[in-house]
C-alpha cells in the first residue's frame, strides 16, 4: 500500500477530518476491523450498510449473521454500537444543533420503533441540546400527544425552545392531518409559553422530513 492509498483509509481521514467527515460505510468498516478471506472490510461495510438503511426496524442478532462474512461476533459489535449510539444521544451532554439534519442521528433510534413515539428536543439559547425526552408510546400508525406532556419537559429544562419529533413506522415520510393539527396547536401553546416550537420533524426507515421546510405556515 503506497502513502496516497493509506491517507484514503477511513482511520486517517477520521484523524484528519473528523468522523462527520465518513460515510456511514467507512464508519462500519472502521467498527469491523477486519473482512474475511471471502469478503474484504469494505465490501461487507458497504453491504452492512446497504441492510441498516432498508431495516424498518433494528435487526436481531440473527439477522445480521445472515449477512455473508459477518459472523455472530462482528454481528454482536454492530449491535452494541446501535445501542451505544441510542443511550448517548438520550444523553444530556451539550450538543449543538443548526439544521434538522444535525438532529437527526440524535434521533437514529426511532428509526427502529416498531410504534409511533414521539419525543420532545428542548434547546437552549444557543441550540444547544438540554434533553430529548420520550412523551409517548402508541399504536403502529399513532400516539396520542398533549401540550401539557411536551412542555412539561421543556420547562424542567428551562429550555428557550423546542423541536418535536415523531417516527413513522410504516416508512412514509408523508405528514398526516393530525401530524400537521398537532404541530398547530404545539405552535400555539408554545407561543403562549414564550418557548417557540421551531420544528416538527417525521423520522423513518426511508429518511426524515422538516414540517417545518414543507409546512412553513404551521409555524406562523
Amino acid at each position: 500500500m503506497d502513502v496516497n492509498e493509506k491517507k484514503n483509509l477511513p482511520r486517517e481521514r477520521l484523524e484528519k477530518n473528523g468522523p462527520e467527515a465518513l460515510s456511514t460505510a467507512d464508519l462500519l468498516a472502521l467498527v469491523l476491523g477486519r473482512g474475511t478471506a471471502a469478503k474484504n472490510v469494505f465490501d461487507l461495510a458497504a453491504e452492512l450498510t446497504t441492510f441498516l438503511s432498508a431495516a424498518a426496524r433494528r435487526p436481531t442478532l440473527e439477522e445480521l449473521e445472515e449477512i455473508r462474512g459477518l459472523g455472530r461476533a462482528k454481528a454482536a459489535q454492530i449491535l452494541a454500537c446501535l445501542e451505544l449510539s441510542s443511550r448517548f444521544f438520550i444523553g444530556t451532554q451539550m450538543t449543538r444543533v443548526s439544521t434538522p439534519r444535525a438532529l437527526v442521528a440524535h434521533l437514529a433510534f426511532l428509526k427502529f420503533k416498531r410504534q409511533e413515539c414521539f419525543v420532545e428536543i428542548s434547546l437552549s439559547s444557543c441550540n444547544g441540546i438540554l434533553g430529548i425526552h420520550p412523551i409517548t408510546e402508541g399504536l403502529a400508525d399513532r400516539t396520542p400527544i398533549h401540550a401539557r406532556e411536551i412542555f412539561v419537559e421543556a420547562i424542567r429544562d428551562r429550555a428557550s425552545g423546542i423541536i418535536i419529533a415523531h417516527n413513522h413506522p410504516s416508512g412514509s415520510l408523508i405528514p398526516s392531518e393530525e401530524d400537521k393539527n398537532a404541530t398547530r396547536i404545539l405552535y400555539q401553546a408554545g407561543k403562549l409559553l414564550e418557548i417557540p416550537v421551531y420544528d416538527h420533524l417525521i423520522i423513518s426507515f426511508q429518511g426524515y422530513v422538516s414540517l417545518n421546510a414543507k409546512f412553513p405556515e404551521l409555524f406562523q
